[in-house]
């Protein structure tokens, strides 16, 4: 336990209980558009399935690749003293992750999300339990990853700027949450500011700014102006965007083997992949050609980790990728 992690992942986690709707041409209306679901109010709604998915969000899902792909990795999060911490816990054991900074709370429940499931989207029901957040002693990781805490983690993100200025070396991968965004850029600018490397999605983006600004290069250059080397925006099936030295990159997804089953945890499997390649070395735009590889897989398969590739099927992956299937300078 004394040795140095390669990454270490920052971030509530979570049990997701994915339940795969029924047809909702019958039961419910859906407007993509609007980005709304509607079901009938005071009705009986049938679904087809439910499956329970332990020890997922967005900072275990990155540990998880991370491991996967070859890193020494912990996860600093917090569980309840229940089942599905339990459960949580043999998860990560089992998926290579170390959890020798994971705490467990008696008598607080692990988090539990309930993820609406139609075709291939999802709307996710919240609840982040109210832990008692404390900074560990993480030592010197080559890597942290932050990524999505509770709204009454306030004082603990103070204690992690303080670890980031004590320690310089440690290279600070950020891809904010709900919280972390509503908190907003200037009680969060230590973590903007100390970032190699920040991931959001267009619309994030839009709401960091607080602008409708639809062109990606001004929002880039916006996220950018506020302190990340790298800056990253995803935009769904249409690829990625990234703006690091002056330069403007456009990476396209990788193609599907056929239509995605579901698109939870896309978008950490891309964040968190383009940062181990970097952690490995890579250079930013082959890092960019790592990201939609591990996509692509977990999109196949339902929940955020089941599709998350080692590192050999990976590279397999990108020997066979079409010629096209490069970074374009913007």
């Amino acid at each position: 336990p004394m040795d140095q992690y390669d990454f270490v992942a920052i971030g509530d986690i979570v049990t997701d209980a994915f339940i795969r709707l029924a047809d909702p041409h019958i039961h419910a209306n859906v407007d993509r558009e609007n980005r709304e679901l509607c079901m009938s109010f005071g009705d009986k709604i049938p679904y087809e399935d439910v499956y329970v998915v332990p020890a997922v969000g967005n900072s275990p899902n990155a540990a998880v690749s991370a491991a996967r792909l070859g890193l020494k990795t912990a996860l600093v999060t917090n569980l309840g003293g229940d089942f599905f911490g339990k459960e949580c816990l043999d998860a990560l054991v089992k998926n290579g992750v170390s959890t020798e900074f994971v705490k467990t709370h008696p008598g607080i429940k692990t988090n539990y999300h309930y993820v609406l499931w139609y075709q291939d989207d999802r709307t996710i029901l919240i609840k982040h339990e109210k832990y008692p957040y404390e900074m560990p002693d993480i030592r010197n990781p080559k890597w942290i990853y932050l990524s999505s805490l509770g709204e009454h983690s306030l004082e603990f993100h103070d204690a992690l700027a303080k670890y980031l200025e004590d320690h310089p070396d440690v290279k600070l991968a950020f891809q904010p949450g709900t919280f972390q965004m509503k908190f907003g850029t200037e009680r969060m600018a230590t973590f903007y500011k100390r970032s190699e490397i920040f991931f959001c999605n267009k619309e994030e983006s839009q709401r960091i700014l607080g602008t409708e600004e639809g062109d990606i290069k001004k929002l880039l250059a916006g996220i950018h102006d506020l302190g990340p080397k790298i800056v990253v925006i995803t935009d769904g099936p249409v690829g990625a965007y990234a703006f690091a030295d002056g330069k403007y990159w456009f990476m396209r997804p990788y193609p599907d083997p056929k239509p995605p089953l579901q698109r939870t945890g896309a978008g950490d499997a891309f964040s968190s992949t383009v940062t181990v390649a970097l952690a490995l070395g890579k250079e930013l735009p082959e890092a960019l050609r790592w990201g939609p590889v591990n996509s692509m897989s977990v999109v196949q398969g339902i929940g955020a980790q089941a599709g998350l590739l080692d590192r050999a099927r990976l590279e397999g992956y990108l020997a066979q990728a079409p010629e096209d299937y490069q970074p374009k300078e913007l």
